[in-house]
């Protein structure tokens, strides 16, 4: 077994088989080059390993619980980090085991540690009044406040994550009657998402004045900065929590736990009262599976009083009885972009 041979097949892993065999998206890419480097980190302060020098013959069972204790207890990640760390390394091993069937036994050892339960996060959202009062904060007398509006206007109406509102080109909007916007989310999945025509004036008066409508402008990104680059993940949050404050300045009571995300929790919450069907959430949020879009009815008092109400209403008339291949590898995952 080279000593190399852990160096090797991560590159492999990286530049073959996540984008080519398996077609994963540029984001998924990176947060498992991030769990990586995070692990080679671990190997080299607590194990004493240069990570140019990790070798399988460095790698087992105890190895890989060792790292997920040190991932919850040493950087205090959350227990749904600890997961997703582990699936990062689950597909490594996974891929390991078909190029290297001499070590079949150990990876399909490290295939058997568990995900941990995890209690089921609070949804954070903003009632209508809170979302009304966000919108009504933006300085529409400025070219910045107007792109936020219409960046805030769109990240609701839509219910994007905030990756899919980053990644928007100015052709992925149709302003034409129904006008849509087409989202690609997980996985590279596609959906067009139906706007409303607050929504749609708001958004052509943005593209208008930053002449976006103009044919050669099709792969400008549809939201950029000042340097007439694409807004980062964190450039959105830091706009959304900028009007956050001021709404609150403004006699407002909106919880600073509110992120870019709130907003797609906040359309679907408003979706679930306003009784649409959870078949048509589901496909309008992106989501696999309709479990996944329940959580938003489970969350909601509402819903589940009226559910209640109909319930009685239903057994009040009924008389009844009493009774969840690179040397240097961490250059190499510094390099993937």
């Amino acid at each position: 077994m080279k000593s190399n041979d852990f160096s090797y097949y991560t590159s492999k892993f990286f530049q073959s088989y996540l984008p080519g065999s398996r077609n994963v998206s540029g984001n998924t890419i990176l947060s498992y080059r991030d769990t990586f480097k995070i692990f080679l980190t671990f190997m080299r302060d607590c194990k004493s390993t240069d990570p140019d020098k990790v070798s399988f013959k460095d790698l087992d069972h105890t190895t890989i619980e060792e790292f997920l204790a040190y991932l919850e207890d040493d950087m205090q990640c959350s227990t749904s980090t600890r997961n997703q760390r582990l699936a990062a390394l689950k597909s490594f091993f996974r891929f390991v085991q078909v190029e290297r069937p001499d070590l079949l036994a150990e990876c399909q050892s490290i295939l058997t540690i568990k995900n941990k339960k995890s209690p089921k996060p609070v949804i954070d959202y903003l009632s209508g009044e809170e979302t009304e009062l966000l919108f009504k904060q933006p300085d529409t007398t400025t070219q910045k406040g107007r792109r936020d509006l219409a960046l805030l206007t769109l990240m609701y109406d839509s219910a994007a994550r905030v990756q899919e509102i980053c990644d928007l080109k100015v052709s992925s909007v149709s302003l034409k009657t129904p006008a849509v916007i087409r989202l690609y989310g997980k996985g590279r999945k596609t959906r067009d998402i139906p706007l409303n025509v607050h929504c749609v004036e708001i958004l052509r008066k943005y593209m208008e004045e930053n002449h976006l409508l103009r044919s050669e402008m099709a792969n400008t990104p549809l939201f950029f900065n000042s340097r007439k680059e694409k807004l980062s993940r964190s450039g959105v949050s830091y706009i959304l929590s900028k009007y956050i404050e001021k709404a609150n300045e403004n006699g407002g009571h909106l919880s600073d736990r509110i992120t870019p995300h709130c907003l797609r929790h906040s359309k679907a919450m408003h979706m679930v009262e306003a009784r649409i069907n959870l078949i048509y959430i589901r496909d309008f949020l992106g989501h696999e599976s309709i479990e996944t879009t329940q959580v938003y009815a489970k969350a909601n008092p509402e819903i589940r009083r009226k559910a209640i109400e109909k319930m009685e209403s239903k057994t009040a008339s009924v008389s009844m009885p009493d009774w969840n291949e690179n040397p240097d590898i961490m250059s190499f995952l510094h390099s993937l972009r």
